[in-house]
């Protein structure tokens, strides 16, 4: 029996806390230590061949070339690796990560990029249309999200929702430090929130407190309720979920933040550019936004569903008093008076305008239509699936289909899937895998080939569940293994990974 299949065995029972100290000493022992590593040893060997793919075909450079390349030559090398990787996104064979996709749409996207490739939105005093082209996607997301209820919504671009997230949780420890002398702060956050609130939290010396889900996956409101201390900083929800697609009872949650004085932030970042579309379409959408005086703060990403290109996204909040304990600024450096509302100093305008760009240039009947495609083409994709007896529909999402099984390996499915070049989404804790659909599920024949491809994988793996697979023995161990510390550094070493030349 080895380590991993003897912590699976033995020490499933033992209470976390417990495993953590017992996890310490157990790899401090050579042998034990020598097992790990080659457990991480086999697994990164068998999954380095798909995260270095261009190690024969292309030079490496592991220091400065001697003399500069052609430029030339270096775009012909680029137009190659393009072409290997488009294809599979750009026929839609991968779940989210490229929402909108379109030739014409990139090619305007570039152009404005290009129009804008210097300009640095920290230097204000010189390019002022950064500040403008900033301003304006913050009141035009604003305005989506409920703005025009009441109060002061205001808010900041940021590069991404894991940054908006961040600044956000930032905001909320020092609004509470100020303000109510908090000095122990905590979140309170569903199992089913992003992990970029656990980022928060490490990285901020701020405890997190995760509440259960119920049966339907959204946040249990009494769990949430128990959770609550005068520690309690800023509750969490949800619209949606990342894992499963639904909308946590933002109503209530934020009516029960709003009666203990205590913040609420709206994880918008997948929905916020398709909720508010979907519910003008005419479908149900519980209500998670503005409208609701409980929501003190919502995270939006422009670069998904809003179809800006990738590292733009909008943290807003109610009322700009709120939004001050975000800024950072310094009055007593040498080098001058400093400032920053985000974490980055110098940000790339160019980003900011191609945001501008495409919400203006989509505008609401663009926004609308293409919600409309997104939702039909998963209602489709989500009556298929359903009817594949192997499979279960997790939740009641409109567009992120999340399934798991009591029959097959959800994993070897995802892996299965892979051959077939499509790229899924793994979940954890139930073990499952979800497809998020985008614009590029709606061409002709795309949700058509995904489910023969699903129907033809769950056959595969009933007939050969003894076949290893890529990830499935990665989330298999990470589902089992008690040995939290074990599986964190496994994710470290595939992170080192990534950067070996």
């Amino acid at each position: 029996m080895d380590l991993v299949e003897f912590a699976r065995t033995k020490l499933g029972w033992v209470d976390p806390r417990l495993m953590a100290v017992a996890e310490k000493y157990l790899k401090a022992i050579p042998s034990v230590r020598a097992t790990i590593e080659k457990e991480y040893d086999g697994i990164m060997g068998e999954l380095e061949g798909a995260v270095k793919p261009y190690t024969r075909d292309f030079p490496a450079f592991s220091r400065l070339p001697e003399r500069g390349r052609d430029r030339e030559e270096i775009l012909d090398e680029m137009e190659a690796i393009k072409a290997r990787e488009e294809s599979r996104w750009k026929d839609g064979f991968v779940s989210g990560a490229v929402y909108h996709g379109d030739d014409t749409h990139i090619d305007f996207l570039n152009r404005v990029y290009a129009l804008n490739s210097q300009t640095n939105s920290l230097h204000a005093d010189i390019w002022p249309s950064a500040a403008k082209f900033e301003s304006e996607v913050v009141a035009m997301t604003a305005h989506m999200l409920g703005a025009g209820a009441g109060g002061d919504i205001c808010g900041t671009l940021s590069s991404g929702g894991t940054e908006s997230i961040l600044l956000a949780m930032k905001t909320y420890r020092d609004w509470a430090r100020d303000r109510k002398g908090i000095t122990r702060p905590e979140i309170v956050a569903p199992v089913t929130a992003h992990a970029a609130f656990d980022k928060a939290a490490q990285y901020f010396s701020v405890k997190i407190i995760r509440t259960p889900v119920g049966a339907d996956y959204r946040a249990d409101v009494n769990a949430v309720k128990r959770a609550i201390s005068r520690n309690t900083i800023v509750m969490v929800g949800s619209a949606p979920t990342f894992p499963h697609g639904v909308v946590d009872p933002v109503e209530e949650l934020s009516e029960l933040a709003r009666k203990r004085g205590i913040g609420f932030h709206t994880d918008a970042c997948l929905g916020g550019f398709l909720l508010p579309w979907a519910e003008r379409l005419g479908y149900k959408v519980p209500a998670f936004d503005f409208r609701l005086p409980g929501v003190t703060s919502i995270s939006a990403d422009t670069h998904k569903y809003g179809y800006a290109a990738k590292g733009t996204s909008a943290i807003l909040y109610r009322g700009a008093e709120l939004r001050r304990y975000q800024y950072f600024t310094a009055v007593d450096w040498p080098g001058g008076l400093y400032f920053s509302p985000t974490f980055a100093g110098s940000r790339p305008g160019a980003l900011a305008a191609v945001c501008w760009a495409a919400m203006v240039a989509m505008g609401e009947q663009g926004y609308l239509q293409a919600a409309k495609k997104i939702l039909e083409t998963a209602a489709v994709i989500r009556k298929g699936v359903e009817a594949i007896p192997e499979l279960r529909v997790l939740g009641d999402s409109l567009w992120i289909i999340a399934f798991a099984s009591e029959a097959v390996d959800i994993y070897k499915i995802v892996d299965y899937m892979s051959q077939r070049r499509w790229n899924l989404n793994a979940l954890h804790k139930p073990p499952a895998a979800h497809l998020c659909v985008t614009l590029r599920h709606t061409q002709t024949g795309v949700a058509e080939r995904f489910m023969d491809d699903l129907r033809s994988a769950v056959g595969h793996v009933k007939a050969h569940p003894e076949e290893r697979g890529g990830m499935a023995p990665v989330y298999g161990m990470a589902a089992t293994l008690p040995l939290r510390g074990v599986v964190g550094d496994m994710l470290k070493r595939y992170i080192d990974l990534l950067y070996k030349v």
